[in-house]
């Protein structure tokens, strides 16, 4: 499916400045505030000759337009991005490339989802894959926020059936990994496996649905003191991610 096209505001100068180096084009409208403006010459300037809207703004207009004060100086208005279900043969051709995969099962929070795609840039994830649901967070104005520019060198994906995806990203050949609160196999990393990671995460009460959990080729639990129960899914990401694909290389 492909998602009706917003706009989308981003705000804080490492997620402008990612979206000007990888595609500068698509900036509709740019506010910022005095300090801000020393720093983006080069922005202000290819604006004005592409005859775009660009203006210094006072916090107070500035935080109005953001619709949040956590703005970081500056927003650019940009068209929100078309999520698209993966094509027929898609993860094959993932798997060849040997690009790692992050499917993310119903994550609600849209903070959540925009530190696990720092992250995921991060340590070079490709692919991140959310479910077409209400329950899911999709990536809006606080997750590219949250996001660093994260988002930037990231493909995510809608695809239609979440469970049907995970099935092919295994047959692909995957090494497709359910991230377990209880049950699963000590988390060593996967230094010694030659296949391509797919981190698979839950909702942050639920966890993975049984059906998407069955769906993987393994999981792995983190081992705590038992001090709290979990750690918060992000942070959980992070670690993962680490021990999959960090030591790799």
């Amino acid at each position: 499916m492909k998602e009706a096209n917003k706009t989308l505001n981003l705000c804080g100068h490492a997620a402008v400045t990612a979206r000007w180096r990888r595609a500068p084009e698509s900036i509709q409208r740019l506010f910022f505030d005095y300090p801000t403006s020393r720093r983006i010459g080069v922005m202000t300037k290819a604006l004005a000759t592409a005859r775009k809207v660009y203006r210094c703004v006072e916090p107070a207009e500035l935080e109005k337009i953001a619709g949040t004060v956590h703005h970081g100086g500056i927003v650019a208005v940009v068209e929100a991005p078309r999520l698209e279900s993966p094509r027929r043969g898609d993860p094959r051709r993932w798997a060849a490339a040997g690009e790692p995969v992050l499917v993310l099962d119903r994550i609600g929070n849209a903070h959540n989802l925009g530190a696990i795609a720092r992250t995921a840039a991060f340590l070079g994830v490709k692919h991140m894959v959310i479910p077409d649901t209400s329950e899911a967070a999709r990536p809006n104005d606080a997750a590219y926020r949250v996001a660093e520019g994260g988002f930037e060198h990231l493909s995510v994906w809608l695809p239609r059936d979440l469970g049907a995806l995970v099935r092919d990203l295994a047959a692909a050949g995957y090494d497709v990994v359910a991230a377990a609160t209880r049950g699963g196999a000590k988390s060593e990393g996967n230094a010694e496996s030659a296949a391509p990671v797919a981190l698979v995460l839950g909702n942050e009460e639920e966890g993975l649905s049984a059906d998407l959990a069955a769906a993987c080729t393994r999981a792995v639990t983190l081992a705590g003191t038992g001090a709290v129960e979990s750690l918060n899914v992000s942070v959980a990401a992070a670690i993962l991610l680490d021990r999959l694909l960090g030591r790799r290389g």
